[in-house]
Formats: C-alpha cells, sequence, structure tokens
C-alpha cells in the first residue's frame, strides 16, 4: 500500500512542502542506519476530536533510541511533541500514523565520525489496519522466521533503531514470499522473541503469558497497553519465556503493536490456533478501539487531544 502525499512534513523545527523534505544522498543514515524513529497513531474518536495515542512514552522512547545511537536530538521533548501535533493539523488529518524519525545527515562518512548534523522529521499520512482489515477479525498466518533476534549484547533491543530493521524486513519478505501474513521470530536460546513489527501474546487455560522485557524484543508501547487493560479485566498476565511448540498448543495468539494494533492469530506453521475462537484477545482489542476510537473517557490519560 503505497503512502498518499500531503502537503507538509515538520523538518528541523518548522513546516516544508511534502517534496522538499530532502536530504542529500551521502547522509549517514542512509549508508549506516544509524538512526532512531517511532510509529505512532492518532484517531478520530466517537465525539470527532482527534487523540494521539500515548504520544509522550513514544517521544520519551525516541530519546532514549537517540541517547543509545549517541545522537543528541536539538530538540526538547516538548518541542517534538508540538511538532507532531502542528504536522496533523497543518495537513488537515482527523486520522493519522505519524513517523518521527531522527537522523545523521550528510558531512562525512567515517563509520564513527560525529561531523554529519542530527536532523529531526515529522511525517504524517494514511495508514489503515497494516494486517488488514480482515486480520483484525478473522485473524492471520504467521510463520517461524528463519532469521533469529539478536542478544543484547549484538543488537540494542530496547532502541526502535532504523538499521536494526534489516532482518525484520528481510524475515517479513520472507514469509509473504511464503504465503504467509507474518513472520515471528526466536531469540538465539530458540524461545519465542515477537513478530517483525509486534509483540506477541500467548492464551492458554485462561492465562496470558507474553515475552518479559528483559528478553530479546522492544518494550512496545502497546504491548504495555494491553497488559494494563487484561489486567483491569480480571485476566492474569505473566511475563516469562515461551517455547516455541507452546505457540502451536496455545489457546490463542495475538500480536500488539502501533501499526498493527490488536490482531488475533489464527495459524501458525500451518497450524490451526485452538478452535478459532479468541474472547480474550477480541476482549482487550475492544477495550483498545474504545480508547483510541470510541468514548472510553477512564484512559484519557494516555490521549493527547489535537
Amino acid at each position: 500500500m503505497g503512502i498518499k502525499k500531503v502537503d507538509s512534513i515538520w523538518l528541523d523545527g518548522k513546516l516544508v512542502a511534502w517534496d522538499d523534505a530532502t536530504d542529500h544522498m551521502l547522509a549517514h543514515t542512509m549508508h549506516y542506519g544509524v538512526g532512531a524513529f517511532e510509529g505512532i497513531r492518532a484517531y478520530q474518536r466517537a465525539d470527532g476530536r482527534t487523540a494521539v495515542f500515548r504520544l509522550r512514552e513514544h517521544i520519551d522512547r525516541l530519546f532514549d533510541s537517540s541517547a543509545i545511537c549517541t545522537m543528541d536530538v536539538p530538540f526538547t521533548r516538548d518541542q517534538v511533541i508540538a511538532g507532531c501535533a502542528e504536522v496533523l493539523r497543518a495537513n488537515k488529518m482527523a486520522f493519522a500514523y505519524l513517523r518521527p524519525l531522527i537522523y545523521l545527515g550528510s558531512g562525512a562518512l567515517g563509520l564513527g565520525s560525529f561531523e554529519p548534523p542530527v536532523r529531526t522529521m515529522i511525517a504524517a499520512f494514511e495508514w489503515g489496519a497494516y494486517l488488514g482489515d480482515d486480520g483484525l477479525k478473522k485473524g492471520i498466518r504467521c510463520m517461524i522466521g528463519g532469521f533469529t533476534r539478536a542478544n543484547g549484547n549484538a543488537v540494542m533491543n530496547k532502541g526502535k533503531i532504523c538499521g536494526q530493521y534489516v532482518t525484520s524486513v528481510l524475515a517479513k519478505r520472507m514469509a509473504l514470499k511464503s504465503g504467509f501474513d507474518e513472520a515471528l521470530m526466536l531469540d538465539p536460546q530458540g524461545y519465542v522473541a515477537e513478530g517483525t513489527g509486534e509483540n506477541i501474546f500467548v492464551v492458554k487455560g485462561g492465562v496470558v503469558r507474553t515475552p518479559p522485557t528483559s528478553a530479546a524484543i522492544l518494550a512496545g508501547i502497546t504491548r504495555d497497553t494491553a497488559i494494563q487493560l487484561l489486567r483491569e479485566r480480571g485476566v492474569e498476565v505473566r511475563e516469562e519465556m515461551i517455547a516455541r511448540d507452546e505457540l502451536y498448543t496455545a489457546d490463542e495468539v495475538f500480536l500488539t503493536g502501533t501499526a498493527a494494533e490488536i490482531t488475533p492469530v489464527r495459524e501458525i506453521d500451518h497450524r490451526k490456533i485452538g478452535r478459532g475462537e479468541w474472547p480474550i484477545t477480541f476482549g482487550v482489542q475492544d477495550a483498545f478501539f474504545q480508547i483510541v476510537k470510541g468514548s472510553d473517557a477512564k484512559h484519557d490519560h494516555w490521549l493527547h487531544f489535537v
């Protein structure tokens, strides 16, 4: 699905025309992948207002990722938050996917050079259900990917860092070429880590399990949201390691992420998951959409109204 062009992009503190938001072909990040990004959603709620979901937490993680990359962001967190709201208003978007990016521009191509300037970009565009509207309702088909999620001494798993997504891209492409919707990735010890761009939850006997943040996973913001919503509903949630074959024998499996939202999994490696019913998954999915699209006011602290 292509990106629909809008009027402007926020670049280094000001709005510029979409076609003018460019950089040199020798930009450092283009060659080496040292950059930090976020995926953030703005929704139009039932009352017509536009709200960005957990914007502060996303920008905090963006700055944490930048610190991991030894990049000093030339703006404050509040300025970047304001920039997200500004780009939505400027493009008259009631709902959108926001993509902030902190990256190194052109200046030198030495691996350790501190000469390239740190640049800040925020784009907004329309993006529907990442794994498809049918996926949200009927579940998706997954395969165990052939690429391992690296350990914490090889990859900075707690950062959302550009170059670290190469294996996710390759695993996703292989899954699509193989007729699946998504790939699931294991850690170096063979335990379940996450999807190519989503966290994973497994339901068995009414108990929900998900890998802990100490595992080789990104500490997802939608993951954290799902855990809180499940516990509010009285569901037991355990953060613990999950073996590969526990996926095959689960009652339910679902994925969470800003793009994926909360998506059930109906099949893994040609094995049907459970009975094809997702009472816990759909319960937390409904609670989530009531917050971002509906009229649930109990969680307004998660919403940044524009």
